[in-house]
C-alpha cells in the first residue's frame, strides 16, 4: 500500500525533511519554517498514509498534537543509536533527515516507546514540583549563609518558629534586611505552593495501585512512586533489572578492552529528578530495611558515604523494577528475599 515516509530534522523554528512517496519512488527534500504556517499547512495538504520519523527531542508536544489531529503516524527514535548509526562525520540538517528517512526505509528506526498524553501531563504535576523543592532549596541556603554571617548556625532548626524569630531579629544592613524579607516572602510562597502539589500528588499516586504498591517499601513516598511508575512506563519494557539501572542513569561508564576493566562513575544518561527522588529515598530506606542498612554501612566505611548513597538508589531502583514486574509489595518481596526486615512494611519518614 503506497504511502508518504518522512524523515524529519525537527528544530525549534524551522524542520528540514526529506519525503519519499513509495509509489513513485519520488524523493522531496525541503526545509519547513514553523511561525510562518508553512509546516502545518504542508502536513494538512498531505493524503493517505503517511509516516514521520523524528530523534527523539524537547518542544515536540506541538508537533505531535497536529500531526495526530491529520490522523499522521509519528515515530520517535532513540537519539544516540541515530547518531550511531552514521558512518560520515559530516553533520547537516539535510543529511539528518536523509538518515531518518533511510532508517525508516530500511526497517532499522530505534523507535523508542512514548507516554501517553495523560501520562506526560502528569509527569508536569510531579517535574513542577521538584523544581520547586529545588528552588526553595537554594532560598534556604541563602537565608543561611545570612544568618552564618552574623555567626549564627542553626541549620534545620533555623526554619522552626523559633530559629525563623531568630533570624528576622538579626542586625543588618539596609539591604541585607531588604535580601532577608524578599527571601523569606519567597521560602513562603514556596511553602504554599509545595503544600498543594504534595496533596495532588499524593491523591494521584493513591489512584494508581502500582504507585501505591511501591509506597508500601520503607522510605518510597507518593512522589518516588508515582515518578517511577511515569518514567518506566510499561514495566515488561525491561527484561532485566540491569537495563532499567542502565535507563536511570545508574550504572557505571566503561571503558574496557584487551581483557582489562575499567569502571567510572554512574553514567547519568537518564532522568536527573529520577535519580535524586532515589537517592533521597534511598537515605530513609536504609535507615529502616536491615539489609539495605548493612549494605549502606559497609560500603560507607571502604568507599564513602557518597559512593554508599549512590549504591542503595541503584538497589532500591532494582528493587521497585521487581516490585512492579512480579507484582509484590514490600512484605512479600521480603520473604522471597528471606530477609529479616519483613516487620518494617509501611515504616515511612519521608514524603519523598
Amino acid at each position: 500500500r503506497a504511502m508518504m515516509i518522512i524523515g524529519c530534522d525537527l528544530h525549534t523554528r524551522y524542520q528540514q525533511i526529506a519525503m519519499l512517496d513509495t509509489d513513485t519512488g519520488e524523493v522531496v527534500e525541503r526545509r519547513l519554517e514553523h511561525e510562518s504556517g508553512e509546516a502545518r499547512a504542508f502536513y494538512t495538504a498531505l493524503a493517505g498514509r503517511v509516516r514521520v520519523g523524528i530523534e527523539a527531542t524537547g518542544h515536540t508536544q506541538w508537533f505531535e498534537a497536529m500531526l495526530a489531529e491529520r490522523g499522521h503516524e509519528l515515530w520517535v527514535g532513540d537519539a544516540a543509536q541515530m547518531r550511531a548509526s552514521v558512518v560520515r562525520k559530516q553533520k547537516t540538517d539535510t543529511r539528518d533527515a536523509a538518515h531518518a528517512l533511510d532508517l525508516l526505509m530500511t526497517n532499522r528506526f530505534p523507535r523508542i516507546w512514548r507516554p501517553s498524553w495523560e501520562e506526560r501531563d502528569l509527569r508536569q504535576l510531579v517535574w513542577h514540583r521538584q523544581k520547586l523543592v529545588w528552588m526553595r532549596g537554594a532560598v534556604k541556603n541563602q537565608l543561611h549563609a545570612l544568618a552564618m554571617g552574623q555567626g549564627v548556625c542553626r541549620k534545620s532548626k533555623l526554619f522552626t518558629a523559633k530559629g525563623r524569630k531568630e533570624l528576622e531579629g538579626l542586625a543588618l544592613g539596609p539591604w541585607a534586611s531588604y535580601r532577608r524579607q524578599e527571601l523569606l516572602q519567597l521560602f513562603d510562597q514556596l511553602e504554599q505552593s509545595l503544600k498543594k502539589l504534595d496533596e495532588a500528588v499524593e491523591q494521584q499516586a493513591k489512584s494508581q495501585p502500582a504507585a501505591v504498591r511501591l509506597m508500601t517499601h520503607p522510605g518510597v513516598g507518593p512522589v518516588t512512586s508515582l515518578a517511577f511508575v511515569l518514567t518506566i512506563g510499561p514495566v515488561n519494557r525491561f527484561p532485566r533489572s540491569r537495563q532499567v539501572v542502565s535507563y536511570l542513569g545508574l550504572n557505571p561508564q566503561e571503558h574496557s578492552s584487551g581483557g582489562r576493566q575499567h569502571l567510572g562513575s554512574i553514567s547519568k544518561q537518564g532522568n536527573p529528578m529520577m535519580r535524586w527522588l532515589l537517592v533521597e529515598a534511598g537515605h530513609t530506606a536504609a535507615r529502616f530495611d536491615p539489609q539495605l542498612q548493612r549494605m549502606y554501612q559497609r560500603l560507607k566505611f571502604r568507599r564513602g558515604a557518597g559512593v554508599a548513597k549512590v549504591a542503595i538508589a541503584r538497589k532500591l531502583a532494582v528493587r521497585m523494577y521487581w516490585m512492579l514486574r512480579t507484582p509484590a509489595d514490600y512484605a512479600q518481596l521480603v520473604r522471597m528475599q528471606g530477609s529479616p526486615g519483613g516487620t518494617l512494611v509501611g515504616k515511612r519518614t519521608s514524603f519523598v
